[in-house]
């Protein structure tokens, strides 16, 4: 007899053994849903987000599809990125590929506008078509729980670490694992990140 057999042996022998087996099997039914709540809750699809236009989407929408989050800002240095990110969805989205946009402040105040403000500068300046949400903190004492969890290196994850700038890049796979991470400097359009996107989206 084993460990785990002893203790259940214990629990549902001798008096009340009836009631006991009940409560045992209500106890293990709890742990198990707390697992799994913590497992799903560990990944970008246990977080709720609201778009750019204030509705609510559940990251859990974007299962199955290789996903890239970026932290954007309408007055950086990098703004332009919003090109490349537009082509990049664009050529792969029919492949199951999106990209999230999730515009910050953090940096200088090169986000100083509202959601509204945000959602016109980016379809008339750069025609983004890629889903956009709310305004959100990346970094700092506010941040957001998906950034904390991104940059979290007690996450489970290789990739944590401290926003550096606007237009950081996250790829993630079809179920949800980080893949990889990019820096602003690195375009949307470079090898690196084609490449890296194009094996995502065989595996």
């Amino acid at each position: 007899m084993n460990y785990f057999d002893r203790i259940y042996f214990r629990i549902t022998s001798g008096r009340g053994a009836k009631m006991k087996k009940v409560i045992l099997l209500i106890m293990i039914t709890l742990i198990f849903t707390l697992i799994q709540t913590e497992e799903k809750t560990m990944s970008i699809y246990g977080f709720t987000m609201e778009d750019i236009i204030g509705s609510s989407v559940n990251l859990s929408d974007f299962q199955e599809k290789v996903i890239l989050i970026v932290n954007t800002a309408s007055k950086c240095g990098f703004t332009y990125q919003y090109d490349g990110l537009e082509k990049l969805y664009q050529d792969y989205k029919d492949q199951g590929f999106v990209i999230l946009g999730f515009p910050a402040n953090n940096f200088l105040k090169q986000e100083p506008g509202s959601n509204e403000e945000i959602a016109n500068f980016c379809r008339l300046n750069y025609g983004v078509t890629f889903p956009m949400f709310s305004k959100i903190s990346v970094k700092g004492k506010d941040i957001h729980p998906l950034y904390e969890y991104l940059t979290s290196k007690e996450s489970g994850h290789e990739f944590g670490g401290k926003i550096t700038w606007n237009f950081n890049k996250f790829l993630i796979s079809k179920d949800g694992e980080i893949l990889n991470r990019f820096g602003s400097k690195v375009k949307p359009e470079s090898e690196k990140i084609i490449s890296a996107i194009e094996e995502a989206l065989k595996n």
